[in-house]
Order: structure tokens, then sequence, then C-alpha cells
């Protein structure tokens, strides 16, 4: 009998709790009237921008107060994340980042203005991006095995691009690398745009790329999908097998973009902002608008979101070590 009062005294504090968190993020939305800034740690235009941009509307209706788009660019991200601790730990602030200055950063530089767990909490994760490989129409390949196949019959390295040293692109070669033993020369490039354009010019046999980033060109026909580097296979190109399913393993790479804000912002907002960021991603015309352009919308927990983060810091933290790649700082 004692034990049953325990369980109901249990259910109605944790009934009470949840009410009063739910209530209190609904006090915080509905009583600040001043604007969000969705701070972006990349220029505008680029794939990040787009995401920030589509959800900023829909945001702003889910929240009943202005988002504003605020770009930030610079540092590898650090300045989008600095911008973001400079502001009152109140919600009116949020970091929309890749995966890169979140998980990857840390790794690559000895000294880091900031610090994922120690300043930030996570909201959400907003998009997956994962990495496909392409090569140009002209290649005659037909798919990754095929690709791997007439590069071993070559006698000389496969020069192969990527966006930069220590980008997902350039991780997403290596794990290529150790999961087919490929002899690949890597080109780093300061960016996608200049990668590319040195792939259509047959500089380089291939490159792996966001999703977003090369899928207009896949449909157009000027760019070749070869393999993705997933787990599963992407919904805009169902016909585009993974590495796995060709028998390589350990070809998986997600370039995600997720909501950060201050490690100081009261529960209650985070929770929030983590509803309205649902509710955004939910609506059937952000979800559509992201996965025509390649990115596939997904609402998390935060802890879910911290669990992810934490899985690919110590993922690439691991390859980033074997493979010697430091950054200035």
């Amino acid at each position: 009998m004692s034990h049953e009062f325990s369980r109901r005294q249990w259910l109605q504090r944790t009934s009470a709790g949840a009410l009063a968190t739910s209530l209190g993020g609904l006090a915080w939305a509905q009583n600040n009237n001043r604007p969000l800034r969705l701070i972006v740690a990349f220029a505008p235009g680029g794939p990040v921008d787009f995401v920030a941009r589509t959800l900023a509307e829909t945001l702003s209706r889910e929240l009943g107060r202005t988002v504003l788009v605020d770009n930030k660019p610079g540092a590898n991200g650090a300045i989008g994340a600095m911008e973001t601790l400079k502001g009152e730990p109140d919600g009116s602030t949020v970091w929309i980042t890749s995966v890169g200055a979140a998980a990857i950063n840390p790794a690559l530089y000895d000294k880091l203005p900031y610090d994922m767990v120690r300043d930030f909490t996570p909201v959400s994760l907003v998009v997956n991006n994962v990495e496909v490989l392409v090569t140009s129409a002209q290649n005659p390949a037909i798919d990754a095995v095929d690709f791997v196949q007439r590069a071993r019959s070559t006698n000389a390295p496969v020069p192969m691009a990527s966006s930069g040293i220590g980008s997902i692109p350039h991780l997403a070669l290596l794990q290529m690398q150790d999961a087919t033993k490929l002899d690949l020369l890597h080109v780093p490039f300061n960016g996608m745009a200049p990668a590319l354009t040195n792939l259509l010019g047959g500089q380089v046999a291939g490159v792996f790329a966001d999703v977003p980033a090369v899928m207009g060109q896949i449909k157009a026909g000027r760019l070749k999908a070869l393999g993705m580097a997933s787990r599963v296979r992407h919904p805009g190109l169902p016909d585009v097998r993974t590495f796995e399913e060709m028998g390589f393993p350990a070809v998986d790479t997600n370039n995600w973009y997720a909501f950060f804000v201050s490690a100081r912002t009261p529960r209650p907002i985070v929770e929030a902002l983590n509803a309205a960021t649902r509710r955004a991603l939910a609506d059937p015309g952000v979800a559509n608008r992201l996965l025509q352009s390649g990115a596939e919308p997904r609402a998390t927990t935060p802890e879910e979101m911290a669990a992810l983060l934490r899985a690919d810091t110590t993922k690439w933290a691991a390859l980033i070590k074997a493979r010697n790649i430091r950054l200035d700082s």
C-alpha cells in the first residue's frame, strides 16, 4: 500500500514538473517581444544560410516573435560561436552550425575560444546532410565499385578533391581510402565551389560533397552520383547505393546542422525552443523545401542531440588523430 502511495506521489510530482516546464517555456515565448537572432556561422547564400532562412518564418510563427537571420562567418565557425555566447542566455540568441564547428574543430585546433560541452546546450538537430561521391558525367564509372576497380588499374595515385583540410568531404575521403585501400591523392580547395569546378574540368577524378551542394548538378546530368557515404540511401537519390551496400563498410559521414544556445540558458527556454523547432520542421512546406534541396529535416530532443555530438566528436577525433591532421589556431 505504501509502495502504491509513493508511486502515486512520484507521478504527481513528475506531472507537475513537466507542466511547470511547459508553462514556463510558453510564458517565455509569449512574453518576450525581442527578436530572436539566429546566428549562422557561415556566409549568406550557402547551405547553412539556406536552412536557417527556410526555417526563420515558420519559427517566427511558432514562437510568436520575429526571427532574424544574422550571418557571422569566419574562423571555421568560431566567430558565430562566440557571437552566440555574447548574447544574454535567455533564448534570444540561437546558433545554427554544422558538424564541423561543433564536433570536428576540437580535434583540429590546439586552442579554441569555446568548449562545446562547457559553453553550449543543444536545442535540436535540424537537418542531416550526408555525403555523396560524385564524378563528372564524362567519367565512365557507373558506381563506386566500378570507380574503385578502374582506380586500381592505374599506376598513379588518383587525384581526389575536397573543400579543405579537415572538412567533412576530406574526412569522407579518408574513410573511403581506409575501406578500399586505394592510393588517393588529396587535392584540397578553399571551398566546394572550386573543387567542383576542377572536377568538371577534369583536373580531379572525384569529390565527396553534401547532397544539397550537388543535387542540382546531378539532376541536370553534369555530375554522376557513385555512392552514398551513409547507412541508408538518400530519399532524393533512391537509386544510389550506399558504400556499405557495395561492400565498403565504415564510409559513413553526416554533415548535420543543429541549433545550440548558451549553456546558461534555463531549461524551460531550451524546451520551448525545441518544441518550436519540432513544429517548424514538421511543417509540410518547410519539410518539402528542405527535402527538395537535398537536406533531410530531422528534429531531436536536446538529449539526443547531445549524444550525437558526443559520438561524432569521438569518431572524428579518432580519425583526425590517426591521420595527424592539424590546423593552425
